[in-house]
């Protein structure tokens, strides 16, 4: 992992959609740094905001109704919130790319895959026709598509859902961009497939320090690939740190509950019945968040103090503090207040 300065810095990162019930703020404060060279993932159940987060760093919320209504999205030090369209088009697919979730609905059915995957080398890369294609079938031979040189002509209603993925994946990484986002990038694959795609991955980072911003449900995944890892839920950053601080020692209830449903390998191998824990209840909607913890009423360890007010972010710990820098293990929960108390 890099300790170089941080390539991508979000600070205070609000979303807002405009509604019949008024603004709906679905990204509230979303804070993180990601360096060249690092992978950082992040988790949480679904409507939780990773994938919004995702798409507010390459400017691409639906407007109308939504928009960034606050903060800043530092790329090697330019704010891409200020950026004009004309320069987000410089940045998008060439020095930031994102593999988006849905293949079947970000291909253009109207058009071959490889002249899809082509454009962004002509446009970005200044390739002729010839020098792109040559560089499409490479690209798809390396995602594990086979006989690349007849698929390039195909649509994408011609390949399966896995190979949709597939060319998904190589069209982001195409023009050996600066920072990949991938939302569940491997989530049509198998296993074997999503291993290669894996050790792509990981051969694009050692090559150019490609950061890597990984959006996925799947722990192992986590384990895996991830340097850092970042929790969310109902549109917050709750817990950040190093993969072994988060996943050997998780500072809020709610990533707790998210370890804790991991179905145990030694249960499995010895045909034990054991019941897989939950977390009871379900994510808030926006309406109904209130003014303290979003988790709260799904929380084991609840309080009043979570019912009055919105935690920050605590340094986890015996001795912990409000923490101010990305290097810490922090959560927000006021469980930590308490420890800090008691260490006091």
């Amino acid at each position: 992992m890099s300790t170089t300065a941080p390539l991508l810095q979000v600070e205070d990162l609000r979303v807002e959609f405009k509604t019949r019930r008024g603004k709906a703020l679905v990204l509230n404060g979303v804070d993180f740094q990601i360096r060249g060279g690092e992978t950082l993932c992040v988790v949480g159940e679904s409507g939780c905001g990773k994938s919004m987060t995702a798409l507010a760093l390459l400017r691409l919320i639906p407007s109308p109704p939504g928009r960034i209504s606050g903060g800043r999205v530092l790329f090697q030090g330019e704010d891409l919130v200020q950026a004009d369209e004309a320069r987000m088009h410089k940045v998008r697919g060439n020095r930031i790319s994102m593999i988006f979730q849905e293949p079947m609905t970000s291909l253009n059915p109207v058009f071959k895959v490889g002249d899809q995957i082509g454009e962004s080398l002509r446009l970005h890369a200044g390739l002729d026709a010839a020098a792109a294609r040559a560089r499409t079938i490479e690209m798809l031979q390396q995602v594990g598509i086979p006989a690349p040189e007849r698929r390039v002509d195909e649509y994408p209603h011609q390949l399966s859902g896995g190979m949709r993925q597939r060319v998904m994946i190589a069209m982001a990484l195409a023009c050996r961009p600066d920072i990949l986002i991938a939302d569940e990038p491997t989530t049509a694959l198998d296993v074997t497939v999503q291993a290669q795609i894996f050790d792509l991955l990981r051969d694009l980072q050692r090559e150019k320090g490609t950061a890597i911003l990984l959006i996925t449900h799947d722990m192992g995944a986590v384990a895996e690939m991830a340097d850092r890892v970042m929790v969310m839920y109902a549109g917050r950053v709750i817990e950040q740190g190093t993969t072994e601080q988060v996943l050997s020692h998780p500072g809020h209830p709610y990533t707790q509950g998210l370890i804790d449903c991991l179905p145990e390998l030694g249960s499995s191998l010895q045909h034990e019945r054991a019941e897989l824990a939950e977390i009871r209840g379900v994510v808030p909607s926006i309406w109904e968040l209130g003014s303290g913890c979003a988790f709260r009423e799904r929380c084991p360890h609840a309080m009043a103090r979570c019912a009055e007010q919105v935690p920050p972010m605590f340094a986890t710990g015996e001795h912990g503090a409000l923490a101010t820098g990305d290097g810490t293990h922090r959560a927000a929960c006021w469980l930590h207040a308490q420890d800090q108390m008691v260490a006091a």
